[in-house]
């Protein structure tokens, strides 16, 4: 039987909404208070702007030892660059994230709609990237013809992200290498303002927990952040985890 693997629930950001003050420690940063009942976090800053060493140490400094972190790859090598040429950026960007030591859980790399899958482009990119990070990739591509990119995801060991709402057949649930299973929950209908029923996350908390079963390192980030639901969804779900792993 396969050893129980970590969840790691969290949210897109560690902004912490009014109305769940009460829920969290009283004392100290946001991230330490969001840190004290969340076990992850998704930095989606760092897709927009580079961050120094020192402050990526600093939040790892913030939280728990068995806390992680996932970082977004650069919007200047995903959607600029769009995967090619992009060996220095990959050295100035992992220099930089590296200092969050063994709270670097998982780097996500997520793609532009336009961005169609060129088997070259592809290999090129995630070779690169596997020559300089042997920890946890997952993929996040947004265009269809990325479905046929499994067994250079699987040789790379690179994870799909399954995305809800999903613009790809089939990209509700996890692809590419078996090895991490991550889930990314954008809010459905509406995108970054839905919430989430409980049926819905009950059935979710079914997934995680048979995923992490199964030996599979298993991430679940909420980013529907706009309308605030991220925070209690992210709650919810780890209850439901805990309780099923109760049982």
């Amino acid at each position: 039987m396969n050893q129980m693997s970590a969840i790691y629930v969290g949210c897109a950001g560690w902004n912490l909404p009014r109305e769940y003050w009460p829920l969290f420690t009283g004392h100290g940063t946001h991230l330490q208070r969001y840190a004290s009942h969340l076990s992850a976090v998704e930095i989606n800053s760092s897709f927009y702007r580079p961050h120094r060493p020192q402050t990526y140490f600093r939040w790892t400094q913030s939280v728990p030892a068995s806390f992680r972190f996932s970082v977004k790859v650069p919007k200047v090598i995903t959607h600029v660059q769009r995967l090619q040429g992009c060996e220095l950026l990959l050295d100035e960007f992992l220099a930089q994230c590296s200092a969050l030591g063994e709270s670097l859980g998982c780097l996500l790399v997520q793609l532009p709609p336009s961005l169609v899958y060129d088997e070259a482009i592809a290999t090129a990119f995630f070779q690169a990237l596997r020559q300089r990070f042997a920890g946890a990739v997952v993929l996040e591509p947004r265009h269809a013809s990325w479905l046929s990119a499994d067994d250079l995801l699987i040789e790379q060991k690179i994870g799909r992200v399954a995305a809800d709402p999903s613009p790809i057949p089939g990209g509700g649930s996890p692809g590419g290498w078996s090895g991490i299973h991550y889930w990314r929950l954008h809010g459905s209908p509406r995108i970054y303002y839905s919430d989430y029923d409980p049926s819905r996350l009950q059935a979710l908390a079914e997934h995680v927990h048979t995923s992490a079963r199964e030996g599979i390192d298993t991430w679940c980030i909420f980013d529907n952040t706009a309308g605030g639901f991220a925070v209690g969804n992210a709650l919810t779900l780890q209850a439901l985890s805990a309780s099923i792993s109760t049982l």
